[in-house]
């Protein structure tokens, strides 16, 4: 791709775990990349600045906080500003709490829907017209395994995958005759801080110990026994923003090691 025609690829939750896993196949793959995330700001200029020069791509960071979708705007806007076009949106900002739903704080549940759901639909209200203008684009959405299945003490977070799944379909139907496409990866168990900063909590619930979490509640239900790797879900991610992934649309695609085939 020349400087004019590389497309441009934006990943909302990028400074760590899944996200920059994302962000690092697509500006390998020559994309230029806008990161959005928490952290520190040093460290995340060295996030930035390595991937731009891993890898000779420029790369924006933008700090919109998930929870403000005036800020979400801001975002879309500074990126077509700033790039003049915006070909690819990774919805893959996400939270986690983990309590029985009597324990469970309201002002948690407001979050995990606010960060998980309801971000992707700012996120892509403001994208797609100019993917749709263009007549081309790809929403991906990182949705989960507890996208179509629950879990115990996860109400809030398998209540907002459920509803990503369902924003999926809506978006796919009503933009295919565009050129843009939408589709939800639902992973199962990927080791990222995410995941380890909720065993704790898991073993506190249950009343066991951190490995008896590990081993027979988070991978009793993929049969593989293995966890997803991030790098995994991003070689996923890039192949659904390929054009060989034109007739993908409105899919709901699981990688969880078989958890949801049984």
């Amino acid at each position: 791709m020349t400087a004019t025609t590389q497309k441009v690829a934006l990943i909302t939750g990028s400074t760590s775990g899944i996200g920059l896993a994302i962000a690092e196949a697509f500006a390998e793959a020559s994309y230029r990349v806008v990161i959005n995330g928490l952290g520190e700001a040093d460290q995340i200029e060295t996030v930035r600045a390595k991937l731009a020069n891993d890898h000779k791509v420029d790369v924006l960071y933008h700090p919109a906080n998930m929870m403000a979708p005036a800020e979400i705007e801001d975002m879309i806007t500074k990126t077509r500003a700033h790039f003049g076009r915006l070909d690819v949106v990774v919805n893959n900002a996400g939270i986690q709490f983990v309590a029985p739903i009597e324990d469970f704080p309201a002002e948690k549940w407001d979050q995990i829907i606010g960060i998980n759901l309801s971000s992707a639909f700012h996120t892509i209200r403001h994208a797609i017209p100019g993917m749709a203008s263009q007549k081309w684009g790809r929403i991906i959405n990182i949705a989960s395994a507890h996208g179509l299945v629950a879990s115990p003490f996860k109400s809030a977070y398998v209540a907002a995958k459920h509803g990503v799944v369902g924003l999926t379909k809506a978006v796919a139907l009503e933009h295919a005759k565009d050129g843009v496409t939408c589709n939800a990866i639902c992973p199962g168990y990927v080791l990222t801080g995410l995941v380890k900063a909720q065993i704790p909590d898991q073993a506190k619930s249950r009343g066991i110990s951190e490995e008896e979490v590990i081993q027979n509640v988070l991978l009793a239900a993929q049969p593989t026994k293995q966890f997803v790797t991030v790098e995994q879900v991003a070689s996923f991610a890039l192949y659904l923003a390929s054009d060989s992934a034109a007739q993908i649309n409105g899919s709901i695609l699981t990688m969880d090691g078989g958890w949801t085939a049984q």
